[in-house]
């Protein structure tokens, strides 16, 4: 149970905040700056590869696509001329495939497919528990070798214990830093069930093709692969190569006839001898892990919103070769603008919205992107469905239309199963706990409510594996955004949404959670106010599950967690995974619910809040959402154009989704503004962050997955609003403070260590020609390549099993209060207030000097991990 937030308990958990960011930042201080070479990420080009079967297989063509400059994202692998999938009840039994990335260099066991050893592939980390609705037997996803009948030859099966008929063995895994494990690889400490990118069991249809998105591990989130580290051989310095490795099972046993077997799967773990010579391997090349630019140049810092991640980041590899660093800090934009309001020379905030307090900022649009509702979703058929339904079983759901009454019912955790065991009994005579009668009357859950039924009628026939953490919830991020602000502007711009949240019932009869009615004669807590830009938990219900110890409650925070941002969101809902804390930890300190991992494979069901870049990246499905003009859009490139047509021509024009009226409008479309206090800073930062906006509005708006351009999930600027970027540009570039004299420049502390001076405008063109708008910059279903950031922090919560705890609402103003700590503090600012730092970070240092935190140091990173939580961040 929570305990609850006094006055005091604020006080010392901010206090502990701030000693927390004081105390990295003199640890950071202490390090030394290195040397290093700039490295440019590949363009991927067309990197897509195919590969024909062999054997049993050689009528299956698989292909993956994208092989090259690849970073944290999913790519796309796809097989056709195979054999439908055959399944015994829930398992399946035949003709499947099976994914898993490894690392090391070519085995030489198989020449015309080079490929690595199957002792260093990342496999066999399938659940432990709660396997009853588990598709597998514990063997074919597992590492286990075990013959039932005597194959003509064992292989290299028999060295690891699998020697004789019935004979059980284990194929050890071999990290990249040469460490062995050899038993009990289900759950070894290097990766398990919460962490893993395999894919144990990929349907394949009934016209014999299939289709899985999987996702990419660098060194980051995968250390004991390895993928982009750089590696030196023959005096030349690359980044780690990897493999892709694709294992088909199919029908036929070891004596080349069909399976007697049709009860459970028949074909054994895929890294057996007898499997893995029907592999399939394709080379991956990844992006270096590790600085994009080199150490020592001079650092120009950004910070802000989310939305601007993948589009900086590109951008900031391509201008390496001007000199400059730009390094970007993820933050809320209300804090990022409260943290410029507070410090003028704290460098370049992105936002989407004006400063409050001051009114000396330019402003220059950037990005246009938007916030999307992504998922995973698999056909699950009713029972009773035809047969034209059931043989789609297990297949992805590729659309989705939701309206904001829709929405609005999620984030109010308005549907019954939403307050989990609020009401129990049989459906015949359900009985609810005090204060939850509202919830008799509400559907289960989103596919069983008729008002998404109207708007997606395939689901009539599909049903869902109900729990809290399915088709009752959202997934989204932790704290203030002005992403969060446009849902709820959208959600509030609507008339049926707002009489729902005003208590009036739709027209089958499901009322609002009382605890989010906007109705004071409603909410017995007070009105709810949508005008917001958070995603609350508003509802106090807890419960003792069945079976469980008093002690032992379950909150909404459980049923419903956080994450840390979009990015994180997308990356959960690609693994299946909502970190519903439902499985007990009695050995953890103190004991606690945690995630039990991922969903079931063939019944996933998650949908989250993020950005268009975040779910391009992880190819995650997106919704069509209703606009003012009344017709489902979806994020493409054309609709976010035709909403920034509607944007106000204000200093900082906003997209407000009751004035984008066109039909083709996509509603919560944003568009991105840098901001800069240009009195604040000194001559040398206002050329420099003049440049990174002239080649924002230039070559960075040229869409593509190269360094520096515009990445998917964004649509280039209209003409219009790049010329204001290029005019706030030459403005910032050739402002002089009124208080300073011809030629000089007295204003702010030169960051690189130089001086005043006169101040030179001219600077690098950035010239090129931006896209057209109307190009396709669509959140597609095809991944994309961008660099890595924020995965490993996904990757820690999911290995814990931990989530961001119920932000104190005080506590939003962290950042700004840590700026009073002075320079020392400052060094450890990125990670106050909620800030998530992208590694790799720079991080300057006194006397105009500065070093990068790298994935390397992920000792220091998992420290401070331990240090936030330890102190209760």
């Amino acid at each position: 149970m929570k305990r609850p937030i006094t006055r005091g308990s604020r006080v010392r958990r901010l206090l502990a905040r701030l000693a927390a960011g004081a105390a990295v930042g003199a640890l950071l201080g202490g390090l030394v700056a290195q040397a290093a070479q700039p490295a440019v990420a590949a363009d991927p080009g067309n990197s897509s590869v195919s590969v024909q079967g062999r054997g049993e297989f050689k009528d299956m063509t698989f292909t993956v696509s994208q092989t090259k400059a690849l970073t944290s994202q999913a790519v796309t692998v796809s097989w056709k001329g195979g054999t439908p999938t055959a399944f015994a009840g829930t398992q399946f039994n035949t003709d499947f495939v099976q994914i898993m990335q490894c690392w090391g260099d070519d085995d030489g066991t198989v020449p015309g497919n080079p490929g690595p050893s199957r002792t260093q592939c990342q496999y066999g980390a399938s659940p432990t528990t709660g396997r009853g609705t588990w598709p597998g037997n514990d063997i074919d996803d597992s590492r286990k070798v075990f013959y039932s009948a005597d194959p003509t030859n064992y292989g290299q099966d028999s060295q690891y214990g699998a020697a004789n008929p019935n004979a059980p063995g284990e194929v050890p895994f071999k990290s990249v830093d040469g460490t062995l494990i050899t038993s009990n690889l289900q759950n070894n400490r290097l990766y398990n069930y919460n962490t893993t990118n395999e894919i144990d069991f990929a349907r394949t249809s009934a016209d014999g093709t299939g289709k899985e998105f999987f996702e990419v591990q660098t060194a980051y989130e995968a250390p004991h692969l390895g993928c982009g580290m750089p590696v030196t051989r023959d005096g030349h310095t690359a980044p780690r190569s990897c493999w892709l490795v694709i294992v088909p099972q199919g029908h036929l046993d070891l004596d080349g006839k069909p399976y007697a077997d049709h009860t459970q799967v028949n074909a054994g773990s895929p890294v057996s001898s007898t499997n893995w010579k029907n592999r399939i391997a394709v080379k991956l090349d990844f992006n270096k892990v590790g600085a994009t630019c080199a150490l020592g140049s001079k650092e120009r810092p950004t910070s802000g919103s989310e939305l601007a991640a993948d589009a900086i980041t590109s951008w900031q590899t391509a201008l390496c070769a001007s000199g400059s660093v730009y390094g970007y800090t993820e933050l809320g934009e209300p804090d990022a603008r409260a943290r410029l309001e507070n410090d003028g020379d704290s460098g370049l905030v992105f936002t989407t919205r004006p400063l409050n307090a001051t009114d000396d900022a330019s402003y220059a649009p950037v990005a246009l992107s938007g916030v999307v509702i992504g998922f995973t979703i698999e056909r699950r058929a009713r029972a009773g469905a035809p047969d034209s339904v059931r043989k789609l079983t297990g297949t992805k759901v590729e659309s989705l239309d939701l309206t904001p009454r829709l929405v609005a019912k999620l984030l109010t955790e308005s549907y019954r199963n939403s307050t989990w065991g609020s009401v129990t009994g049989p459906a015949s005579s359900p009985t609810p706990a005090k204060g939850y009668g509202w919830a008799l009357k509400n559907p289960d859950g989103l596919v069983s409510d008729p008002d998404f039924l109207t708007y997606n009628p395939e689901f009539a026939q599909l049903s869902v594996a109900e729990t809290p953490a399915t088709d009752t919830d959202l997934i989204t991020a932790i704290g203030h955004s002005d992403s969060a602000r446009a849902v709820w502007r959208w959600i509030n711009a609507d008339r049926d949404a707002r009489r729902f949240l005003a208590g009036i019932p739709d027209e089958w009869g499901m009322t609002v959670n009382p605890n989010y009615s906007t109705n004071a004669d409603v909410n017995a807590a007070g009105v709810f106010d949508p005008n917001r830009d958070d995603y609350p938990k508003s509802d106090p219900w807890c419960t003792v599950p069945p079976g469980a110890d008093t002690d032992q409650k379950q909150c909404m925070i459980d049923f419903h967690p956080y994450v840390d941002d979009m990015h994180a969101g997308a990356l959960h809902t690609r693994r299946a995974d909502t970190l519903w804390k439902s499985t007990w930890d009695a050995l953890a300190s103190p004991p606690a619910f945690k995630s039990p991992g991922p969903q079931t494979v063939g019944s996933r069901f998650v949908l989250t809040i993020t950005d268009a870049a975040s779910a391009d990246r992880y190819g995650l499905q997106t919704a069509r959402l209703l606009n003012a003009a009344g017709a489902f859009a979806a994020p493409t490139g054309n609709a976010l154009a035709a909403a920034a047509t509607s944007s106000s021509d204000a200093s900082v024009p906003e997209i407000d989704p009751a004035t984008a009226t066109a039909k083709d409008a996509y509603p919560l479309a944003e568009l991105v503004h840098a901001a800069v206090r240009p009195a604040a800073l000194d001559a040398g930062a206002r050329k420099d962050y003049a440049n990174l906006l002239r080649f924002a509005a230039g070559a960075g708006q040229n869409t593509g997955t190269g360094p520096g351009e515009l990445p998917p999930g964004y649509a280039p600027l209209p003409a219009g609003l790049r010329a204001r970027a290029d005019k706030v540009a030459d403005a910032l570039a050739a402002f002089k403070p009124a208080h300073s004299a011809a030629g000089d420049d007295a204003s702010g502390d030169d960051i690189d260590g130089g001086g005043g001076g006169a101040v030179d405008d001219t600077g690098p063109s950035y010239g090129g020609t931006p896209g057209d708008p109307t190009a396709s910059a669509s959140v597609s279903t095809t991944p994309s390549a961008k660099p890595s950031f924020d995965g490993g922090d996904a990757v820690q919560v999911t290995a814990n099993g931990t989530t961001p705890a119920d932000p104190a609402n005080t506590l939003r103003w962290a950042v700004p209060a840590g700026a009073a700590l002075g320079a020392v503090a400052a060094v450890g600012a990125p990670f106050a207030g909620g800030a998530k730092p992208r590694l790799p970070l720079r991080v300057p240092l006194p006397g105009g000097r500065g070093f990068t935190l790298l994935p390397e140091e992920a000792v220091l990173r998992d420290k401070f991990g331990r240090l936030r939580r330890r102190v209760g961040l």
